[in-house]
């Protein structure tokens, strides 16, 4: 468990680097060429869905001064151990606003990698 949270670590620290340096390659080396988002919020009626090749460089330029975590609440392991499931909170700190979501990443051992496979994105307001 305690490696699986540093890879988790890994990935977010990946989408911070990225928010400065506007390279997405690093977020990419962690996703699934199978990955799937959902993105969602008060008022839609239906998420927005996204996949592997969605634009990150266009997120990622959205952005100068954001910071991403997660707090985790619970990490399950399934299929064997070959899938693990979080599901957490997810902050986004961005030009100093705090902005909470309740997320849903599931992962995948692909080789010897674990590759996030989807992710589940609720935002709270």
């Amino acid at each position: 468990m305690e490696d699986f949270k540093e890879i988790l670590n890994d990935y977010y620290n990946a989408w911070n680097q990225a928010f400065k340096s506007k390279d997405e390659k690093a977020i990419r080396a962690f996703m699934s060429k199978h990955f799937v988002g959902y993105w969602g919020r008060s008022g839609m009626e239906s998420p927005y869905t996204y996949d592997y090749n969605y634009d990150i460089k266009s997120v990622l330029n959205q952005y100068d001064n954001a910071v991403k975590s997660i707090e985790s609440e619970a990490i399950k392991y399934r299929k064997e151990g070959e899938e693990i499931v979080v599901n957490g909170t997810e902050t986004n700190l961005i030009n100093g606003t705090t902005n909470h979501a309740v997320c849903m990443l599931v992962w995948r051992k692909e080789g010897d990698e674990w590759k996030i496979l989807r992710e589940y994105i609720e935002l709270e307001k």
